[in-house]
C-alpha cells in the first residue's frame, strides 16, 4: 500500500492531519459512530486516516502473522507478550484487506513511512511487522486493517454538516489500551460532555 503524500502544512490553512477527529454523538453512518480517527493525510486532495478505537473481531495479532509470513507456525512462544496481545484495530471502510501500522517516530525506513509529525508516523510494509514480531519494532504502535478516505472537500463539508469535532493527539488517545474509553476521553480532552452534544460542531 502506498503511503499518502504529505501535505505541507501552512499556517491558517485549515489541515488538519495529526488531529483526532471526533464522530458526533449525532453521526448517523454506522461506519463511524463514536469513532476516534487519527488524521494522516489531509491536503486539498483529500484525506487519509486511521480508527483508533475499534478493535476487529475474530482476529488475532499473532495468527495475522503467521497468514503473511511473517512468523512461522511456532513462533507465538518466542513473541514479546506485548506482540501477542496486541489487538488488530479496524482502521476504516477503505481497502479493508490493506495493513497499515501507526507508530512512534523512534521507528523509519525513509522509504517506505510517512512521518505525520515530529511523534507519530505511519507505515505499511512487511518491514515494521517483522521487526515488531521479534521486538525490535516501536515503542507504540497500532495495526489497523483498512482506512477513512475522503475526497477533495469532502471532509470539510463534514464539518460543515456538524459531523465532527477535532483535536490535538496525544499517545494515550492513539496507542492506549482501553479502545472503549477512548471516544468519551477525546471528548473530555475538548471539555465536552456528550450528552450536552446535540448538532452543533466545534474544534479545539
Amino acid at each position: 500500500m502506498r503511503t499518502p503524500r504529505k501535505s505541507r502544512k501552512v499556517a491558517g490553512s485549515g489541515f488538519l492531519d495529526g488531529q483526532l477527529l471526533i464522530a458526533m454523538p449525532s453521526m448517523t453512518d454506522k461506519r463511524f459512530a463514536r469513532s476516534v480517527i487519527y488524521l494522516c493525510a489531509h491536503s486539498a486532495e483529500g484525506a487519509m486516516g486511521l480508527i483508533v478505537n475499534r478493535r476487529a473481531n475474530n482476529i488475532r495479532f499473532p495468527d495475522l502473522l503467521q497468514q503473511l509470513g511473517v512468523v512461522g507456525k511456532d513462533a507465538e512462544d518466542t513473541m514479546p507478550m506485548s506482540v501477542c496481545e496486541k489487538p488488530v484495530h479496524v482502521g476504516g471502510p477503505v481497502e479493508t484487506g490493506r495493513g497499515f501500522v501507526l507508530h512512534t517516530s523512534d521507528y523509519h525506513k525513509s522509504a517506505a513511512t510517512l512521518s505525520v509529525d515530529s511523534e507519530i508516523c505511519l507505515t505499511a510494509t512487511m518491514d515494521i511487522l517483522k521487526a515488531m514480531a521479534f521486538g525490535k519494532g516501536p515503542n507504540k504502535a497500532m495495526f489497523a486493517l483498512g482506512y477513512a478516505g475522503w475526497a477533495p472537500g469532502q471532509l470539510e463539508n463534514e464539518f460543515q454538516r456538524n459531523g465532527w469535532l477535532h483535536c490535538a493527539a496525544d499517545l494515550e488517545l492513539l496507542f492506549g489500551p482501553d479502545l472503549d474509553l477512548k471516544y468519551d476521553l477525546a471528548l473530555s480532552k475538548l471539555g465536552v460532555d456528550p450528552s450536552h452534544l446535540v448538532s452543533d460542531a466545534g474544534h479545539a
